[in-house]
């Protein structure tokens, strides 16, 4: 019996390695087709009897004239592309230019750069007159040039005018790698004489002493990095804070929260505030501007493992779980961002439970 249930095993082996042959070998119905061109051979044009009217069809692949020899003489490896330049960005920081445009890259996230490149403007003589720590932007006073660094100023400007006054705007951006911040100058100038605002001369007007700013703050990140400073984040821990957080109302009798910032930075900051009120996030949507909190679970509670789940009889439920869950909703309005508390989607909350939440997050934004 052992013996033909053995011979029986060989022949349906036997048979299957035969049918894969059929199936995927050379001559397979299911074979690779990939080099078939290689055999290819023009034809001549379908013949259609006399008195028939056609129109006239071009070739749809025909073969190009001036070909040396269509048959493969070797076998062919295509050839390896070249590697892309990466001089630009051989170091941690490094000024970029594309067409009228520069700024500056430093493989640094925003809220680091932010305070290096306050301290750079500041050890050269500029005065700070306004700063948006929540939008990454900052602007000098207006200064003429014998009131900043003479070695800023000749390296800059060479010999600058003494009837203009000059101001900044810096603006860091996240970058397009991860962890990358992106540093634009804009240039605005002005009379001595004069008390009027000018416009910003954008860096696609590119100018000159803009640019010459973004090397030496280049070389001023740079040198920094190589003394070991640190860009660390403890300062410049308000980076993307929001400036005013204000608790309004919401017009149908429902408190908001109103904050002066991107819907970015809005966003980030109410994650982290939602987390120092010790409140459990369960699920969150970016792209509707969705946090869903369960007030009965703390924001750094562990997930039980799979046997604890599976054998534990505490378990909530259903209605229990679900008095608990509302939902922290963001809403962007041009350069404010609303933040309200609803029951379900279409519900809500009860006043005194939105303001205790709301009030939570506004401690935690100040």
């Amino acid at each position: 019996m052992k013996r033909f249930a053995g011979i029986c095993l060989l022949a349906v082996s036997a048979s299957s390695l035969t049918g894969c042959g059929l199936l995927w070998g050379k001559e397979g119905y299911f074979r690779d087709r990939g080099g078939d061109y290689l055999d290819a051979r023009p034809t001549p044009a379908m013949q259609l009897p006399e008195g028939v009217q056609v129109k006239h069809l071009d070739p749809l692949l025909p073969i190009p004239h001036r070909i040396a020899s269509a048959a493969a003489v070797a076998e062919y490896k295509v050839p390896r592309p070249e590697s892309l330049p990466v001089s630009a960005y051989s170091g941690d920081f490094s000024v970029q230019k594309s067409g009228p445009l520069s700024w500056v890259v430093a493989q640094r996230i925003p809220a680091q750069v932010w305070p290096v490149a306050q301290q750079f403007f500041e050890d050269n003589g500029f005065k700070i007159a306004d700063e948006r720590p929540h939008l990454g932007e900052f602007t000098t006073e207006w200064q003429a040039a014998s009131e900043l660094n003479t070695s800023l100023v000749r390296q800059v400007w060479g010999s600058a005018p003494s009837d203009l006054q000059t101001r900044f705007r810096v603006r860091i951006e996240p970058g397009v790698q991860r962890n990358s911040s992106e540093v634009f100058i804009d240039q605005a100038q002005r009379s001595t004489t004069s008390t009027m605002d000018a416009a910003w001369s954008s860096n696609t007007v590119t100018a000159a002493e803009a640019d010459g700013l973004l090397s030496e703050l280049n070389g001023y990140l740079e040198k920094r990095n190589e003394k070991g400073d640190s860009f660390s984040l403890l300062a410049s821990k308000t980076y993307d804070t929001p400036k005013r957080v204000t608790l309004v109302d919401g017009g149908n009798g429902a408190q908001v929260l109103r904050l002066d910032a991107s819907f970015e930075r809005a966003w980030s900051s109410v994650g982290r505030a939602l987390e120092a009120a010790d409140i459990g996030v369960v699920d969150l949507n970016r792209s509707t501007g969705l946090y869903y909190i369960d007030l009965a679970q703390g924001a750094k509670q562990d997930e039980p493992g799979f046997f604890k789940r599976l054998f534990s009889s505490k378990k909530k439920t259903a209605e229990t779980v679900s008095k608990e869950r509302y939902i922290v909703r963001l809403t962007a309005i041009n350069q404010q961002v609303f933040v309200n508390v609803e029951r379900d989607l279409d519900t809500l909350a009860p006043a005194d439970i939105s303001l205790r939440i709301l009030e939570q997050l506004r401690t935690h934004l100040d």
